[in-house]
């Protein structure tokens, strides 16, 4: 046993420490593998139990300048940059507790290391969600939705994981505890820490705690499915962000993402209501109306059909990595859209938003969507893909002007850059 993982295994107690490499489980090491450059392997991944334990693991960490790459599950430990040099490996998925669920306010406060499914599975006992809909939910953790800023289709209703966070709770990388927001929808004005660390890939802190607002269950759902023509799933878009309808999830769908759910032919609209069941009958009927005028075809999807749509569409991204190995989150504007879906063979963006994911083939193509999607004002950052890929390819693809600030940022926050090096934007 090396001295450094000797020292942090008697912090968090042996049981909760794994070292060396090997003895790693294969899966876990894989995921690990593929957040990181080559070069040498970590010393050892620990487990803490609680945040006190986390705060003296990261203390320790910082006194002897080890790198770190904090983690939850590692579901997503694979997205952004290649992490630089690390030293050891901190997951917080035993920080897992609920501290409180404030049902009559509309709010819940748990720890980082808390499954996304599990608390999903507690809030349903109140008729209550969070308005999340990130990627691989059973093994997602809170904290690694917050690091990351998967939101998913429900930003269309219920906005993105920053608009919905009250409150945090990190260990800074000194290995001090700090606090920011509070366990009430309304907080006092000033330096919005949640904002900065959400997306921040665990390069300013690691997060232990956070309040979310929550909602209500709603009565009734449905889904309208419209498919068919380029031009006339544009129309369908534009009409549907101009009117009065209010769907909580509303997205634009690849010919072949639609073809391999079976849902027809050429590009695809596809939109939840949810509300009482007037309501969503109301919408679900406008909406399929207007597919009707356009000469597109359209379904409406109810019950378990619906519930069954929602739960194959994720799956059937997450499934072709072995044809597209590059996945891309980009942005562009909405009504550019339909552009970049008819180039590709998977993908799906939100119609309001312009946020998306495209699976891709190779870097030649990566190159081609992002010169498109920034000609249309957008970006396209790479969130999976082959280590020598990353390697020659500038994931982000940043070309704004904050980068300097940024930088500024991380200095103040990881003087030491022990922190995530190299996984955020501009190597940061």
């Amino acid at each position: 046993m090396n001295a450094i993982a000797s020292c942090l295994a008697s912090i968090v107690n042996e049981e909760n420490a794994i070292y060396p490499w090997e003895n790693l489980e294969p899966t876990r090491k894989e995921s690990i593998q593929k957040a990181m450059a080559a070069g040498k392997y970590p010393s050892c991944i620990v487990y803490p139990r609680t945040q006190e334990q986390l705060a003296a693991t990261i203390a320790e960490a910082h006194r002897q300048n080890l790198r770190v790459l904090p983690c939850g599950s590692t579901s997503k430990l694979s997205w952004g940059g290649l992490a630089q040099n690390i030293d050891v490996v901190v997951s917080t998925e035993r920080i897992n507790r609920l501290i409180e669920h404030a049902v009559g306010d509309l709010t819940v406060t748990v720890e980082a290391g808390m499954r996304f499914s599990h608390l999903q599975g507690m809030l349903a006992n109140y008729r209550q969600f969070l308005a999340l809909d990130p990627t691989a939910p059973e093994l997602a953790t809170i904290g690694g939705i917050v690091a990351t800023a998967n939101t998913g289709s429900l930003r269309q209703r219920y906005g993105s994981v920053r608009d919905q966070l009250l409150g945090i709770s990190f260990v800074r990388a000194d290995g001090e505890i700090a606090k920011a927001g509070g366990r009430v929808v309304k907080n006092v004005a000033g330096y919005d820490l949640m904002k900065l660390f959400t997306g921040s890939y665990g390069s300013l802190g690691i997060i232990t705690q956070v309040t979310f607002r929550v909602y209500p269950q709603q009565e009734a759902s449905a889904t309208v499915v419209l498919t068919g023509a380029a031009e006339m799933i544009s129309n369908a878009a534009a009409t549907l962000r101009g009117s009065a309808l209010t769907p909580t999830q509303a997205d634009l769908l690849s010919t072949k993402l639609v073809s391999s759910l079976d849902l027809g032919e050429g590009l695809g609209l596809i939109a939840r209501f949810q509300s009482i069941s007037e309501s969503v009958n109301e919408q679900a009927n406008r909406l399929w109306d207007v597919g009707q005028e356009l000469g597109l075809k359209g379904t409406i999807y109810q019950a378990e059909d619906e519930a069954s749509l929602w739960q194959r569409l994720p799956e059937k991204m997450d499934s072709v990595a072995t044809d597209f190995p590059i996945t891309c989150k980009i942005g562009v504007l909405p009504t550019a859209a339909l552009e970049i879906l008819t180039q590709v063979e998977m993908g799906i963006i939100h119609i309001s938003s312009g946020l998306g994911l495209l699976c891709l083939n190779s870097q030649k193509e990566a190159l081609k969507m992002r010169e498109i999607c920034q000609v249309n004002s957008g970006f396209l950052s790479i969130l999976e893909a082959p280590n020598t890929v990353k390697e020659k390819f500038d994931v982000w693809g940043y070309r704004g002007n904050a980068l300097e600030l940024m930088r500024r940022i991380k200095s103040q926050f990881d003087s030491k850059n022990i922190l995530s090096p190299g996984r955020f934007v501009g190597g940061i």
